[in-house]
Formats: C-alpha cells, sequence, structure tokens
C-alpha cells in the first residue's frame, strides 16, 4: 500500500478533483515502450509498403549523381541544381515513410492516457535538480521496472535479431550475385522484414509495461483519509466560513426586510410571537404582499419600526400565524387568505377615515375567517 510522505496510508480512491489536478499537471500514464512498438512497427511497416520505390529512388539518385554530362561540369550553378534535384527525390522518396512515422508518434502516445498538453510539465522544477530526490528515483521500484525492461529488451532484439538473421542467411549471401538494382530493393526487402521480426520481439515488453503504467499512475493519485476529508472541506466550504456567510446573508435579509416595513399597510400580530407586515397596491390588482415576518425578538422590532413610522398594527393571532407560516418574504398571500386580509385592510381603512374625521368610529374588528388547512394553532 502507498504512502504519503507524512508516513500516512494511501488507501483512498482518488476524487474526480485529484484526477483533474493530476491532468492538468501532466501526471497520466504514459508507457515508453508503447510509443517505441508504435514506431518501430510504423517505421518497418513503412519500409516494407514503400521499400521497393525507395530502393529505386535511391537507386535513381545515385545513377543521376555519378553519371551526368560533361558539359555540367563547365556549366555555372549546373551542380547546385543538382543538388536540389537529388534533394527533392530524396524527400519525395522518404515523404511515405515519414507519414507513417509521424502517425505512429501522434496516435503512440495518446492511446495511453489520451490526448493531453501540460504547460505546467513543462516548467522547470527546482525538485527535479535535488541530489536526495535524485538517488531515491535511481533506487525505486520503478527504476528497478525500467532496469528489468532495458535488460528484457536486450535480451529479446538479440534473440530476434540471431533468429532473423539466420533466417535470411540464404538471401543475404544471394544478393552478392545479384544485379546492383536487383540487390539494392532486395536489401531493402530484408532490413524491413527483419525489423519488423525484431520490433514484435517488443510486443512483450510492451504488454507488460501498459498495466505497470497504469498500476504505478494509479497508486500516486491515491490519498490519505485526511486529504480527502480536507479537499471536501475545501470543495464545499469550510463549516466555519459556511456559518459566516448564512449569517451574513440572514443580517442582509434582516435589513432589507426592516427597511421596507414603512411601507406597509399593516402589522399584524400575534400579539408577542408573532409579526407580519402586509401591503397592498390596488392600481396592480394583485394581491397583498408580504413585506417582513418575524418571530419574538424580529417580532418585536417589526412592531417597533411600526409604531416609528406611524404604521397601522392589529392583534389577529390566527391570521398572523396563517401569513407567517404559508407566506414568503416578498411573495403575495395564498388565496385561502384573501378574504380574512381583505377584511384587514378594510377595517384599517376605515380607521383611517376616522382618524381624520371623515367618517365614524368602525366597530371592533371581527375574527377573520382562517381556512382549516392554512390554520396554525400556538
Amino acid at each position: 500500500m502507498a504512502e504519503s510522505e507524512s508516513g500516512a496510508e494511501k488507501s483512498e480512491d482518488p476524487t474526480e478533483k485529484r484526477i483533474r489536478e493530476s491532468r492538468e499537471k501532466g501526471q497520466i500514464a504514459r508507457s515508453r515502450e508503447l510509443n517505441t512498438l508504435a514506431v518501430m512497427l510504423a517505421g518497418t511497416g513503412g519500409l516494407l509498403v514503400t521499400g521497393g520505390q525507395l530502393g529505386t529512388a535511391l537507386m535513381g539518385i545515385m545513377r543521376d549523381n555519378f553519371s551526368f554530362a560533361r558539359e555540367a561540369l563547365w556549366t555555372e550553378g549546373s551542380m547546385g541544381l543538382h543538388l536540389l534535384g537529388a534533394g527533392y527525390n530524396a524527400l519525395q522518396a522518404l515523404a511515405p515513410l515519414a507519414l507513417y512515422l509521424l502517425i505512429a508518434a501522434i496516435v503512440g502516445p495518446i492511446s495511453l492516457g489520451g490526448w493531453l498538453f501540460s504547460a505546467e510539465a513543462l516548467q522547470p522544477k527546482a525538485s527535479r535538480m535535488n541530489p536526495a530526490a535524485g538517488l531515491k528515483r535511481m533506487f525505486s521500484t520503478k527504476s528497478l521496472v525500467e532496469l528489468l525492461k532495458a535488460v528484457a529488451k536486450f535480451v529479446l532484439v538479440l534473440l530476434v535479431g540471431f533468429s532473423v538473421l539466420s533466417s535470411f542467411q540464404d538471401d543475404l549471401l544471394a544478393m552478392a550475385h545479384e544485379p546492383l538494382e536487383r540487390a539494392i530493393v532486395h536489401s531493402a526487402q530484408v532490413a524491413g522484414w527483419s525489423a519488423l521480426w525484431m520490433s514484435c520481439g517488443l510486443v512483450l515488453i510492451a504488454a507488460v509495461d501498459v498495466p505497470f503504467q497504469l498500476w504505478d499512475n494509479q497508486q500516486k493519485m491515491l490519498m490519505t483519509k485526511q486529504e480527502v476529508r480536507d479537499e471536501n472541506k475545501d470543495s464545499e466550504g469550510k463549516p466555519e466560513v459556511k456559518q459566516r456567510i448564512r449569517q451574513l446573508q440572514r443580517e442582509m435579509s434582516e435589513r432589507r426586510m426592516m427597511d421596507s416595513i414603512p411601507q406597509a399597510d399593516v402589522v399584524i400580530t400575534n400579539p408577542t410571537h408573532f409579526a407580519v407586515a402586509l401591503k397592498y397596491d390596488p392600481s396592480t390588482g394583485n394581491a397583498p404582499v408580504l413585506l417582513a415576518k418575524g418571530g419574538d425578538f424580529l417580532a418585536l422590532k417589526i412592531r417597533e419600526i411600526a409604531q416609528k413610522h406611524e404604521v397601522m398594527i392589529l392583534e389577529s393571532p390566527g391570521l398572523a400565524r396563517a401569513v407567517y407560516f404559508s407566506t414568503e418574504l416578498d411573495r403575495e398571500i395564498p388565496a385561502g387568505l384573501y378574504l380574512a386580509v381583505a377584511q384587514v385592510l378594510a377595517y384599517v381603512y376605515q380607521l383611517r377615515q376616522f382618524q381624520a374625521g371623515k367618517g365614524k368610529r368602525p366597530d371592533p374588528m371581527p375574527d377573520p375567517p382562517i381556512p382549516p388547512d392554512l390554520r396554525r394553532d400556538e
């Protein structure tokens, strides 16, 4: 089981955040053996496919450069043109093989770990120059595996090379008696098949290296229980910070609520435990809106602000509780309370008319009707 630098056991699977951060740092599973195998197979396969054309092209280049007219020696610039022509022909002959190698060089790395470009991985790090860290890497499990892979590759390629040369012994001896053109094409074919069989010997090394790289990368990303807890705190927010944010949000909401109380038409109380402030705008035709509500100490503050700004305060315990529990701030009251609130607003209007000397004193307000589904007991 892997251990962290502090000695804690890494027993937890990596989180999505750890995996994402590792990719950003360029820390993903990569197999150099798989990349080498892909390039070797592409190169040897391309050599087999284009070997004949490549040999013919090289033969043509040699013929053109060793047999030219005598007049060309005395013509200024002819040698330069000769060189450009030979270079163009060589590039044209090597282009298909170079294309195969380019594709393999791209496909090999992305076949394990996917496409990734990390600028952070390119940045110089002082830790890479630390002698102690270098010695630790030299004697690590990964270094031992790399050494075993190198020895295995040497032995495999050596054995396959001897086998291939033995199988092509007759072809190699026959080339000495073939015409030059035939010998060049034949040698390219033999070289291609020999390189292909030696490349196939690397399949075994890659088959061992790929699972090891996946396992090694997984071990590096394992996390301790404490790291998982710390990451959860960072992603979800520390409890004390979240509590402080909620407290500030409540305070801001209460300030906005208290600032809206002077605009209310009436404050209905319990009379001590609950208080709700309602506003009705007849020009809009909408239902009354709850501007503020509170219980206990907050209810007392609502009443104090209402008295300071001469907002009408009425006692209706049942209606105050019903509005408090059924309506959110800045929302219209439910349809079931339309009749009860309408009676309260009508009573407030009559009482204001009386206070202004424009009407008689209204009779005491009866208890507003509260539907059973909206009624809340003490």
